[in-house]
């Protein structure tokens, strides 16, 4: 068992340093260098809106960016805060503390480390697309919502968490908004919006944006918010070790918010390891990402960090700077490390408002629009399930969405194999493979009664076995099911026809089964079907159905 965990955890730094050279290490040295340039902002910015200290979003993505990339079964992911988790922090701050905050992220992160050694990185792939396109669409919104303001310089002196009660909140404080922090900030949104691409790799809109707002606070006096008169600036060193502080009345509360973490960090982590393999050409480990990334959310909070996750934007600006190795990602981590030791205390006149301005921008990056305009051209059920979990995700929390948009995929899924199971009268659907017994069928005697089964017999369509004595209004003395085209069958299913059986056997009627495929087989096999209803009972073809079917009238 020990040997088999072992063989779970290989960190995928060390198949990338296999042929490692100069020229490389070069390319991902400045690649980890403007990667960390454009985190720093993303981190400030992230903490600030979820309720923490900035130093909390750096230390995250100083830490846990080092131990995602060290760790992570990615050869380009850049871990660290992200705005999908702006809400879901803020709201277990308001409600439960950050102390307790921090137990959460603990948690997630053992749940990530579990997820990642029992190999369920490959279950993720299962979450319908709508699903995820309906909750990273509703916390774009709620994001966008949060940022109102700061981005308005509005007076609220705790902003709620939940949906509608800030809404109430922002409207009742209107009045109070301040049109230089506006100003700012719209200047701010501008600047990074239509900012000139070509120049994004040199220097990135984010800082060039920060930069300005910075220096105009702090050359023209702007009355204005800043991190030095919310937060009295940014602490300038090392983060210190402290054991978080929890009580076990409060810890069966924190179930739920961590399962939340963990389930929106797998998410998240392996959405942006596989748009980074398409963008490398590449095929990450889904699993080793899932205990790198548990691995950081339980030491991340020892040093005061937030919940951290594979950042999309960030891993793509990663790609397109170069990186080839998790090495970027190191020197990401290391560089943002530097810029804390050395310009920390700068950081006490960036305003607030270029930050809320920044994230304002992410959020309408991160939303899904386009797949609300084309909805229309979405099956019903794959359109409800992305409206309902939008919405829930708006008016409630992600738990709640995810929860209730799963139930209707699933609730879907299951009506849509089960439209696809058909049970039938041979005669009514010839099937290619049919031509060998045409003329056997001209010749079945009275009596007998052929159906084809086609698709998956479970307990969706097991009720379809039931209607076939029905449909005859009578009982057929030799029941004939063609099971070519069975591809599974399930204990439901097994059970109807258990009874299909013993309903024939009860009135000395008789069932012959025709050419079961193979998973259909082992599970009647080993449910010791066969020997109810009598090996000789279970053929390979239609002919040999119709022989079979002589001998237990007595018309060899």
């Amino acid at each position: 068992m020990k040997n088999q965990l072992l063989l779970n955890f290989r960190p995928r730094l060390i198949d990338a340093l296999r042929g490692y050279d100069k020229a490389r290490f070069s390319t991902d040295i400045t690649a980890g260098i403007t990667v960390g340039i454009i985190a720093l902002p993303l981190a400030i910015a992230f903490a600030i809106a979820s309720g923490a200290k900035p130093e909390a979003g750096i230390f995250t993505a100083i830490i846990a960016g080092f131990i995602i990339s060290a760790l992570g079964g990615s050869r380009v992911q850049i871990g660290g805060p992200t705005g999908a988790f702006i809400v879901i922090v803020y709201g277990i701050i308001e409600h439960y503390g950050f102390a307790n905050l921090l137990i959460c992220t603990i948690m997630a992160g053992v749940m990530l480390v579990a997820m990642g050694l029992t190999r369920m990185g490959n279950m993720i792939k299962f979450f319908p697309r709508p699903l995820i396109l309906g909750f990273t669409s509703g916390i774009a919104v709620l994001i966008i919502f949060s940022q109102v303001k700061d981005f308005f310089g509005l007076k609220i002196a705790n902003q709620p968490a939940d949906f509608f009660p800030k809404l109430t909140a922002l409207f009742h404080a209107l009045p109070t908004l301040d049109v230089v922090t506006l100003s700012l900030a719209m200047g701010s949104a501008l600047l990074i919006w239509f900012y000139p691409k070509a120049w994004a790799q040199k220097l990135p809109s984010p800082i060039l944006a920060l930069i300005l707002g910075t220096l105009a606070v702090a050359w023209f006096g702007l009355p204005v918010e800043t991190i030095g008169t919310k937060f009295g600036g940014i602490p300038q060193g090392l983060p210190t070790f402290d054991m978080p502080e929890f009580s076990f009345a409060t810890l069966r509360h924190l179930i739920a918010p961590a399962m939340t973490i963990a389930l929106l960090g797998a998410i998240e982590s392996l959405l942006s390891a596989s748009v980074a393999d398409g963008m490398i050409d590449d095929k990450h480990d889904p699993n080793q990402e899932l205990i790198a990334q548990g691995i950081a959310n339980i030491v991340t909070p020892f040093f005061g960090g937030i919940p951290a996750t594979g950042a999309i934007a960030r891993t793509a600006a990663n790609v397109r700077s170069g990186a080839s190795s998790p090495i970027s990602g190191i020197v990401h981590a290391l560089t943002l490390l530097i810029i804390v030791l050395v310009a920390a205390p700068l950081a006490k006149h960036i305003p607030l408002a270029t930050l809320s301005a920044i994230l304002l921008i992410v959020a309408i990056n991160m939303g899904e629009w386009e797949s609300f305009r084309t909805l229309r051209k979405y099956p019903v059920s794959d359109s409800a399930v992305l409206v309902a979990t939008f919405l829930l995700t708006v008016a409630f929390d992600l738990t709640v969405a995810v929860e209730i948009g799963m139930f209707i995929a699933i609730f879907s899924f299951i009506q849509r194999i089960t439209n696809l199971t058909h049970v039938s009268v041979a005669e009514e659907s010839p099937h290619v493979d049919d031509n060998a017994a045409t003329q056997l069928r001209k010749g079945v005697p009275p009596g007998v009664m052929i159906y084809r089964v086609f698709g998956a017999l479970f307990f969706g369509a097991a009720d379809k076995l039931e209607a076939i004595l029905a449909k005859t209004h009578t009982e057929p003395d030799v029941l004939i099911l063609k099971m070519h085209e069975v591809i599974s069958m399930d204990a439901s299913a097994l059970h109807t026809l258990e009874h299909l059986h013993g309903k024939l056997r009860t009135h000395n009627k008789h069932l012959i089964l025709c050419g079961p495929h193979t998973q259909p087989y082992f599970l009647m096999h080993q449910a010791g079907f066969f020997e109810k209803i009598g090996k000789e009972n279970v053929v390979v073809t239609l002919a040999d159905a119709i022989i079979r079917a002589k001998e237990l009238l007595k018309l060899e």
